[in-house]
């Protein structure tokens, strides 16, 4: 190639160059951004809007949130300690929700046919809201106060420590 050519086309290059750092920047920013939306729950935060109307609280009332999975063998568990906390604490101002997030609603239905629910189940089939909260683990479940802030997170459920989750629960709601 003469030099002649290759002095023409180097500002040429030089500005395609740019121009590709410029669609890189953008494209990693749009991924921060867009990673800035998730919200690692934690205690004292505000619950973000979920696009779940299940887990909106009446005036006065804290909602005990379980993320579950029909696959989950803990979440079977869990289902009826949280029938009995919805039967003894729902008169106190507790609402129990729990968030399916199986893809085929039907693997949902035919789990609840075998543990039945007595208290509100939401269904999440694409799982927006557990990315939204950076759900991780089946169940994760949190306490909401009525004013809408997390009191606390914990992941997984056994049996034997359903008294001192409960506990922590009568606690935070002042009972």
């Amino acid at each position: 190639m003469r030099l002649k050519n290759v002095v023409t086309l180097l500002p040429c290059t030089i500005k395609l160059l740019h121009m590709k750092f410029k669609l890189i920047a953008t494209l990693l920013l749009g991924l921060t951004l867009q990673a800035g939306r998730a919200f690692a729950i934690e205690p004292g935060k505000s619950l973000p809007a979920l696009g779940l109307a299940e887990v909106q609280s009446a005036p006065g009332q804290f909602v005990y949130i379980d993320y579950w999975a029909s696959w989950c063998g803990p979440c079977r568990q869990s289902f009826p300690w949280m029938n009995a906390l919805q039967a003894k604490l729902g008169p106190k101002g507790l609402k129990v929700v729990a968030v399916n997030v199986d893809v085929r609603r039907a693997d949902a239905d035919k789990f609840l046919v075998h543990t039945p629910a007595q208290f509100t189940v939401a269904y999440d089939p694409q799982g927006l809201s557990a990315k939204t909260l950076v759900i991780k683990t089946m169940p994760t479940s949190m306490l909401v106060s009525p004013e809408g802030k997390v009191l606390f997170v914990h992941s997984g459920f056994r049996t034997e420590e359903a008294g001192q989750l409960e506990a922590k629960i009568l606690a935070l709601m002042g009972l």
